[in-house]
């Protein structure tokens, strides 16, 4: 029996999952921060471009128990975040793999045929490698999601010793506006992430486990979308 090389390393299935459970852990604890004052107004004024001033998330989607406790969670994730991400990038980088995250010429096209295929107006799954189009957009985005979180976080952080910062973010009501929108675009594309995991592509739970994976189970060979041919392709009996 041929052995196949795992179709994620080692390192990319740890940092993975290492990342999932801080990025739960740092968004739950940033939800409650944002509960101790749920408004982008100063009080007295307001603000333009929230329309749900005063109303915090609910409880359930918090961690930290209260403000002290969130914050201590909060910054502990952004250090394991800050780690991890630095391994993971170095890993791509010196493997070569970046190669397949970045947008290529192409992948605009490529991009909306999945979209056609998914809203059943082609017929063939498109041919892809690795990551699809839509995937390769959506992991290219992560970082530069990422970059903003970080930048808006130490501008709200630390507003006078990087004034600058904060300024150029608008000050600390945008500076802090513009993290709490960061946060929710990563929430919704890790939201889309694993909706599509499980709908269309659950085999790619073991790639990301054990590192194995049956390229004969892919989206592409199952011609799957959202939940149709979940299941394999069974040869007709001859």
């Amino acid at each position: 029996m041929t052995r196949h090389p795992p179709r994620h390393h080692w390192v990319v299935r740890v940092t993975h999952w290492v990342n999932t459970v801080a990025i739960v852990l740092m968004v739950g604890s940033g939800f409650r921060i944002f509960n101790a004052y749920p408004a982008f107004a100063r009080r007295g004024e307001t603000f333009c471009c929230w329309p749900w001033e005063g109303q915090g998330i609910p409880a359930w989607l918090t961690f930290g128990g209260w403000l002290a406790g969130a914050r201590n969670w909060h910054f502990a994730m952004m250090w394991v975040l800050l780690l991890n991400g630095c391994v993971y990038l170095a890993f791509v980088y010196l493997r070569g793999e970046w190669r397949d995250l970045v947008p290529h010429r192409g992948d605009a096209r490529d991009a909306w045929e999945m979209i056609r295929f998914y809203t059943f107006r082609r017929a063939d799954h498109p041919r892809q490698g690795k990551h699809n189009a839509l995937q390769k957009l959506t992991y290219f985005l992560l970082p530069l999601i990422a970059l903003a979180l970080i930048l808006s976080g130490l501008a709200i952080w630390k507003p006078v010793q990087l004034s600058p910062l904060t300024a150029l973010l608008g000050g600390y009501v945008w500076a802090r506006y513009w993290h709490f929108m960061a946060t929710l675009l990563l929430v919704a594309l890790s939201a889309i992430h694993v909706f599509m995991v499980f709908a269309v592509d659950p085999y790619s739970m073991r790639a990301m486990t054990t590192g194995g994976y049956n390229e004969n189970l892919s989206p592409e060979s199952r011609n799957a979308r959202p939940f149709t041919n979940i299941l394999p392709r069974r040869r007709p009996a001859p």
